[in-house]
């Protein structure tokens, strides 16, 4: 596979200095930009040596890039596809890092017009709490899913060519419909977000919080863990994806009042009944994954 001669990376936080780190050690990229809304973060990327050039203005720095990574929350991709269009070198490619698909690529239509055959979609599934380009490292996606959502108009060789870039940083990557995916992260990544930041909002907001969160254990840290994810990013996530993430969050209410009411009838059998679906269906999940 042939090196990207200029790699422009808009958000050098962890999923894009990741990537930028992972192609640099396997010798895929001879110079990477930086750019973003922190100058600071920039400096501090240049630093570590995760970008070769910090850029003021996209626009500016896109001119002789061969491939763009968005890495932005999804909320600012219209604004950078709208400076995009009209920078890019015509052969360029473009592809993002997006959590939602279904928004992100109305954003690209909208913003790239006839030049949305060059922007590949794309969700690693590697996220953490922690942000910034302190955060990013080199094999953050060795074994973690990778999912692309081409689109009709793109180029066969252009999307083997993004496949194969996150595979050379070790994803196992899957192609998916751009519908089905906001569907299935809805249920899977974007619900339990929510339920962490509120638990902790609602436990926070309490008179007596601090002997709460004192005597708070390693299952009330693990569950909660999520909540330290980054707001503005998390926001945006749950904006783009209301449809299916009100679905997901009905059925889930639906569930607790459930709970709830074998609760209220003292029924400790049905509730172990529930226990035990919901143990064996997570050692089953487990158990797969530990398999693959």
């Amino acid at each position: 596979m042939s090196a990207i001669d200029h790699l422009l990376v808009v958000g050098v936080g962890l999923i894009g200095g990741s990537f930028a780190l992972d192609l640099k050690r396997q010798g895929l990229v001879r110079r990477v930009t930086g750019a973003g809304r922190s100058a600071a973060n920039l400096v501090r990327a240049h630093e570590l040596g995760i970008i070769d050039t910090v850029a003021a203005d996209v626009g500016i720095a896109a001119r002789d890039a061969d491939l763009v990574l968005l890495a932005v929350p999804v909320g600012a991709m219209p604004a950078v596809f709208a400076q995009l269009s009209e920078a890019l070198p015509t052969d360029a490619l473009i592809t993002d890092v997006g959590s939602t698909k279904c928004d992100v690529i109305a954003a690209a239509r909208a913003g790239l017009g006839p030049r949305i055959a060059r922007f590949v979609p794309a969700h690693p599934i590697a996220g953490a709490e922690r942000s910034g380009a302190e955060a990013a490292r080199v094999g953050l996606f060795v074994g973690k899913p990778l999912i692309l959502t081409p689109l009709a108009e793109n180029d066969a060789a252009d999307v083997a060519r993004i496949e194969a870039l996150w595979r050379a940083c070790g994803a196992e990557v899957a192609r998916m419909d751009a519908r089905e995916h906001d569907h299935v992260f809805a249920a899977v990544s974007h619900l339990p977000h929510l339920a962490a930041f509120a638990l902790m909002e609602e436990l926070a907001g309490r008179p007596q919080a601090s002997t709460y969160f004192r005597y708070a254990g390693s299952g009330f840290r693990d569950f909660t863990r999520i909540a330290g994810s980054h707001p503005e990013m998390w926001r945006d996530i749950a904006v783009a994806n209301r449809g299916a993430l009100l679905d997901e969050l009905d059925a889930y209410i639906a569930k607790l009042q459930d709970v709830r009411a074998l609760l209220q009838q003292h029924d400790g059998a049905a509730l172990e009944r529930l226990f035990a679906r919901a143990r064996a269906a997570r050692r089953e999940w487990i158990g797969n994954r530990n398999h693959e």
